[in-house]
């Protein structure tokens, strides 16, 4: 597909977030898959639950990933964090913009769930104008929420999504 990767997962970390931005299109998802097997990196991600119904829930679960009830007035940063003190191993991806929408800011969800879980973050471009994913070195959150996402917003600064007026920002 004539794509490069440029930086590699941490192999010493077996729990973090990774962020993969800009999410525009269902081809993220085989991107991601294709970054995993070329890695060899064992990552789970998320999903709406409705991606889990039939005939595609055994794929998607196959596949490493759990269905996600989003319905108002649970607590799923707490849910979510607990998840990493009950595994050994956890990678898992969510997309901040939490749609494939085009957004001006992203959900904080995985922010919290990083630091409730004490894990870093780890930055994935889907760049398909320059045909490129880069992955970032892991992030640990500090105190500054502001100043923390104005850090990541950079890393992800000029990437374009498979549908570009799609793309954050």
């Amino acid at each position: 597909m004539k794509w490069k990767l440029i930086g590699e997962f941490p192999k010493d970390l077996k729990k973090y977030i990774i962020i993969a931005v800009p999410h525009t299109s269902w081809h993220d998802f085989y991107i991601g898959l294709l970054i995993r097997r070329i890695t060899n990196t064992k990552i789970n991600f998320l999903g709406k639950k409705e991606l889990f119904l039939w005939p595609f829930g055994y794929y998607f679960r196959a596949v490493g990933g759990t269905a996600l009830d989003r319905t108002p007035g649970q607590n799923k940063v707490e849910a979510i964090a607990k998840l990493f003190e009950t595994k050994e191993e956890l990678r898992l991806t969510l997309a901040p913009e939490g749609t494939r929408k085009k957004v001006s800011e992203w959900k904080t969800g995985f922010y919290h769930i990083a630091k409730a879980a004490n894990v870093p973050i780890v930055m994935v471009t889907f760049d398909f104008a320059n045909k490129q994913n880069k992955i970032s070195k892991p992030f640990y959150p500090t105190d500054n929420i502001e100043a923390d996402f104005d850090f990541m917003y950079a890393f992800f600064k000029g990437v374009k999504g498979k549908i570009p007026e799609k793309s954050f920002r």
